[in-house]
């Protein structure tokens, strides 16, 4: 074969890749190439936010997992032999934890989430979401049944609004609003109670994404739905691979919103179960996060880091451990975000898609990896670089 030639796979016809290299050339000109990238310095990218990912504690409920016979993997589907006592024992200690009917396990976030909107809303009814929502829940409504609306960030009366429109024109299902309690690229909290109150009014059902808030906030670290859950029109999402520092996710709602998931719910049903030795950690990690210690800690941290990055940056505090800074095109974000890490802080810069376009933004995020002498050196890395990039 000739030096410099792709053998077959250059050959023209159906198969070739041109128009998918055409795409990702376009993307980096526009500065949104992503590309893997291993941890570099300190931590204030990660979503470990209580720091037990790679606690001695959860190393040792692993270790002790393993003793006792926790097999690494499943096998098979839950509704096959996949199904393990740890994964039943997690989900009865996770409802009593939450105050939740019941709970179900799933394997990620994303695949909760896509399950969640793509089974419980059905033919006829609609969804309205906040227009920051995660991308799993777009993917559940896209798989879904149901008829979708995007209404305006963190804007009750847009929700309401939707409902109105959408009854005025004929429509006659079920409401179902889905929304984020924290949300994980800005950092503000949803006005849960307004909401919840809707949803009521309207006899709708109210899916609340706890991601970025369990362990973090409420007592024990029920999050800010805490006091939603248990009612019959109010389901949760927790993940277990944040605060929790394990892998996987929890819905938690009334039974029979998880009988019918278990019955439904195809990314349920025709996925290979979680491992149940990652169900065991999640167990440990479940009581870990109950020390409301570790949230005075955090508390701490998040207040002081506002009066840092409000006062030398001029960035507001969210109130929460994620913190924007909205630079807004990609390039200036990415080159801004290279020269953090090169001086040793785990800064990742956001673009669109994941977030609007014109807002590209370094996502700070708060960990108990980290203490404020860190961030007060973060800090005067970014002072000289914002001033510089504006």
């Amino acid at each position: 074969m000739a030096e410099g030639t792709r053998g077959p796979a250059s050959v023209a016809g159906p198969f070739r890749l041109d128009r998918h290299r055409v795409h990702l050339d376009g993307l980096a000109a526009m500065g949104r190439l992503r590309a893997l990238a291993s941890r570099r310095g300190i931590d204030f990218a990660s979503n470990d936010y209580l720091g037990l990912a790679g606690s001695a504690d959860l190393g040792s409920a692993v270790a002790g997992a393993l003793a006792r016979g926790v097999p690494v993997g499943s096998g098979g589907s839950r509704l096959l032999r996949g199904n393990h006592p740890e994964h039943e024992a997690l989900e009865a200690e996770a409802a009593a934890a939450f105050g939740a009917g019941a709970a179900l396990y799933f394997s990620s976030g994303y695949a909760a989430n896509a399950a969640l909107l793509a089974t419980l809303p059905q033919t006829g009814d609609l969804v309205i979401h906040d227009a920051l929502i995660h991308a799993s829940a777009h993917e559940g409504m896209r798989l879904g049944r149901a008829a979708t609306i995007g209404v305006t960030h963190n804007d009750t009366g847009a929700f309401e609004a939707a409902i109105a429109d959408w009854r005025a024109s004929g429509g006659t299902g079920r409401i179902w609003i889905a929304i984020e309690s924290l949300y994980s690229m800005d950092g503000d909290r949803a006005p849960l109670d307004d909401l919840a109150a809707l949803a009521d009014r309207h006899d709708a059902f109210l899916l609340i994404d706890e991601a970025h808030a369990t362990g973090v906030f409420g007592p024990g670290g029920r999050g800010l739905a805490a006091h939603l859950e248990g009612r019959e029109n109010v389901i949760t999402l927790r993940t277990c691979g944040k605060a929790m520092g394990c892998e996987g996710a929890l819905v938690c709602g009334d039974p029979t919103v998880i009988d019918f998931l278990v019955n439904r719910g195809r990314g349920f049903i025709f996925s290979t179960a979680p491992s149940p030795l990652m169900a065991a950690a999640c167990r440990a990690a479940l009581g870990l996060m109950q020390d409301d210690g570790l949230r005075t800690r955090m508390d701490a941290l998040i207040a002081g880091t506002g009066r840092l990055f409000a006062d030398r940056l001029g960035v507001a505090p969210t109130g929460s451990q994620i913190i924007p800074v909205i630079l807004g095109e990609d390039v200036r974000t990415m080159r801004v975000a290279a020269a953090l890490q090169q001086q040793g802080f785990d800064v990742r810069g956001i673009r669109p898609p994941t977030v609007p376009a014109g807002t590209a933004r370094l996502r700070i995020s708060l960990t108990l990896n980290v203490d404020l002498t860190e961030v007060e050196a973060l800090v005067a890395a970014l002072e000289p670089l914002l001033e510089a990039a504006g």
